[in-house]
């Protein structure tokens, strides 16, 4: 049978409120690095920041209009939508932090955000069985669950080597 390639179709049939939360999460996914890492805070870093802010609220907000299939807690709704009060908070608060002049308040919240709400929420869209996994994985579903280990292993990786040895007082001895 062999490998097959990704499988679009899966995402014609979406109600319309997938489809603009699907492109907002993805406009978030790529602009946040333009938004968060550029060096130089100028026209590009406000615009990009901006545009940022409107898809993650795009994200957020109409998460409403999806129906949770994943631990559905009441109705339409489950532990997914509970996320969606936390983004929006964190987004009106970073952009005060910034009005503010508060720079590091404005980069942990806006970060923190990108990281945690975007994209490690983002990973559990590759669960087998959501629309994602059929799209990316058509046939080998399992292979979102690899994914997710290989992402969250790198990610651990990653930040046991920013945050450095232990100090000594806290090594094994």
């Amino acid at each position: 049978d062999g490998i097959k390639t990704m499988d679009f179709s899966h995402l014609t049939n979406l109600p319309l409120a997938l489809h603009i939360h699907l492109l907002a999460a993805v406009s978030a996914a790529v602009l946040g690095p333009v938004a968060l890492y550029r060096r130089q805070r100028d026209i590009w870093h406000k615009t990009a920041g901006y545009l940022w802010v409107v898809v993650m609220l795009t994200v957020a907000v109409g998460a409403f209009w999806l129906e949770a299939v994943i631990l559905p807690i009441w109705g339409g709704f489950g532990v997914i939508h509970l996320l969606a009060g936390p983004v929006i908070w964190t987004l009106w608060h970073g952009v005060q932090a910034a009005r503010a002049g508060h720079v590091a308040r404005h980069r942990a919240y806006m970060r923190g955000l990108y990281w945690q709400g975007l994209m490690v929420a983002g990973l559990f869209t590759l669960l087998p069985y959501r629309v994602l996994n059929r799209v990316l994985f058509p046939g080998t579903p399992e292979l979102g669950y690899g994914v997710i280990l290989v992402i969250a292993l790198g990610a651990g990786i990653v930040a046991m080597r920013r945050r450095g040895p232990a100090p000594e007082a806290d090594r094994p001895g």
